[in-house]
């Protein structure tokens, strides 16, 4: 009887030690339930920074929106974001007048603007990858940000 009650607590105690090993979520485990709130991403080193967090905070300001996420490459700019509950009904207007926006104020740049889960859970993919790997460089940067603009046109 002794033996059964010790066998139960190690067998518990056991099960609670692995449950806890990996606390710290990755922010693309999370990207789809909470807001991440991901730093603007760009492929090509450290040019247009200031840039990409002003058209971060440009598309922040809309109220409907509650989780941006911002890539820019070479040639063009990855709007992604996430659209509030009862907002979705409108994603449309709502996608249409981030672009009328985007494109007013920033007419020399080219800009893709999605507000697919897919394709912001890629964005936070590659913002990781960016941030972590050091083998994952600005080339390998630029490919899968082209990969992820071409997967936004297959959706439309």
């Amino acid at each position: 009887m002794r033996n059964t009650y010790r066998f139960i607590i190690l067998m518990s105690v056991i099960l609670l030690v692995s449950c806890n090993q990996d606390q710290k979520a990755k922010d693309s485990q999370l990207a789809l339930v909470k807001t991440t709130n991901p730093p603007p991403v760009v492929t090509d080193g450290h040019k247009g920074n200031d840039q990409v967090e002003k058209i971060k905070r440009d598309v922040s300001s809309f109220p409907e929106l509650y989780d941006v996420a911002v890539v820019k490459g070479k040639k063009a700019i990855l709007v992604a974001y996430k659209v509030k509950h009862l907002h979705r009904f409108n994603m449309k207007k709502i996608e249409k007048n981030v672009t009328k926006m985007l494109e007013k104020k920033y007419p020399k740049e080219k800009f893709t603007v999605s507000s697919d889960y897919k394709i912001f859970l890629e964005v936070v993919r590659l913002d990781e990858k960016m941030r972590s790997s050091s083998k994952f460089n600005h080339r390998d940067a630029e490919k899968r940000f082209n990969e992820i603009v071409k997967m936004t046109e297959d959706i439309k």
